[in-house]
């Protein structure tokens, strides 16, 4: 008779636990690596790009204009890709907007954290608005992206 030992039964269900979740973590990482990185922004209004957004060179081609006392039909914030091709949004990504010189211009998102506002005009001038694709819950996230101020125009 025969008698069998398991005592390398730990051993080999460690090495079997080990070779699964190298394997999920290696699926987990191929699925985040299909997801394009932002390398520009569109602001896009009634169906055309206004504004355009190079991350390569950091600059903005384009500029938003306003009358005093007026606001923008809604702007979208579009966040492409290397080829101009809008990218997937997540749903624990979310916009920031800044404005430079809120007396001259305010820029008025619907719902805190949407893909899109209106630009306000306050007063006559010149500002730049800074628009930050967020990580993590509204107001309390970090940035993935962020670009130069974009030119504001108030007439």
């Amino acid at each position: 008779m025969k008698i069998r030992s398991y005592r390398n039964t730990p051993f080999a269900l460690l090495a079997a636990f080990a070779l699964l979740l190298a394997a999920c973590s290696e699926s987990m990482t191929e699925m985040e690596d299909e997801h394009a990185e932002p390398e520009g922004v569109h602001l896009v209004m009634n169906g055309a790009v206004i504004a355009s957004y190079d991350g390569e060179t950091q600059a903005w081609t384009g500029e938003m204009e306003v009358e005093v006392g007026e606001e923008t039909p809604h702007i979208t914030v579009r966040f492409v890709d290397h080829d101009g091709d809008e990218i997937h949004i997540d749903e624990d990504l979310y916009l920031d907007v800044e404005v430079q010189d809120e007396s001259i211009a305010e820029f008025e998102q619907d719902t805190p954290g949407e893909f899109g506002g209106h630009l306000h005009g306050e007063m006559a001038g010149q500002t730049g608005v800074t628009f930050s694709l967020m990580h993590g819950a509204v107001g309390a996230g970090h940035p993935d992206f962020v670009t130069q101020p974009a030119p504001a125009h108030v007439r």
